[in-house]
């Protein structure tokens, strides 16, 4: 299986998506030099294993992405924000390896959404001492809701590995050596594998902090009663992402 992460980087081929020394500077370069350095960062060197899956290339083409979003942007604010399906038709086009599917963008984007959205998800309900409290994280959109933290699993990564990573990532605290296997909700919805794993005694003074970039806008204590499905016919003020289904 391949991943994509909550969360940002998400496979292992993707080492190449870390932020590098620009080649040259993108407040002075052309669209079309961005999208031949974007093809050279991402998708050119990588190996043949994973230049033969269109998952694989499609995840690749995601955190070309985020690069662009987060970096490029950053250096040259001329460029215009896009979404990732314009984006990856751009980079279909630009990038030679690519052209085969370039001429049916449309069903290669489809297939790959539908494929990311069945990779696995893991996570962490993390409560304090008294099991009144969870930690969640809102997204960076203002259109955002509150979530738990997590995010897709890795390749043959173990669930508790990568709800460790993922809640590491997304707020600064370390669950490592705190994973109860056993203490875990699994449910799939919309064909997806989702396990939060039930971490408690996290303390409340910890000084959350997340490790992405332009992913996570807040970290914050909530009480277990405040939130939704928790009291029937109690509304729960503020926007949830697939909350109700595990505190239910």
């Amino acid at each position: 299986m391949t991943s994509s992460s909550s969360s940002s980087p998400e496979i292992s081929a993707a080492t190449s998506a870390e932020p590098q020394k620009p080649r040259f500077s993108y407040k002075h370069a052309t669209h079309e030099e961005v999208l031949e350095d974007l093809s050279s960062r991402f998708i050119l060197n990588l190996p043949d294993e994973e230049l033969s899956s269109l998952e694989r290339i499609c995840f690749q083409v995601e955190q070309a992405h985020w690069f662009y979003e987060d970096f490029i942007r950053e250096q040259n604010p001329n460029f215009p924000s896009l979404p990732l399906k314009k984006f990856s038709a751009m980079l279909f086009h630009a990038c030679p390896l690519l052209h085969q599917w370039s001429h049916d963008h449309e069903q290669a984007f489809n297939t790959f959404m539908q494929y990311k959205t069945r990779v696995p998800v893991c996570g962490a309900i993390m409560l304090n001492d008294t099991w009144e409290k969870c930690v969640l994280v809102k997204g960076w959109k203002s259109s955002s809701g509150w979530g738990f933290p997590k995010g897709k699993i890795n390749e043959d990564e173990p669930p508790p590995t990568c709800a460790v990573r993922e809640v590491l990532e997304e707020t600064g605290y370390n669950l490592a050596g705190k994973i109860n296997a056993d203490d875990v909700i699994e449910l799939s919805i919309r064909e997806q594998k989702i396990s939060l794993f039930i971490v408690p005694g996290v303390p409340e003074d910890f000084p959350f902090k997340t490790k992405t970039r332009k992913e996570i806008s807040k970290i914050e204590w909530f009480k277990l009663t405040d939130l939704p499905t928790w009291k029937r016919n109690k509304a729960a003020p503020g926007k949830f992402y697939l909350i109700s289904p595990f505190i239910g």
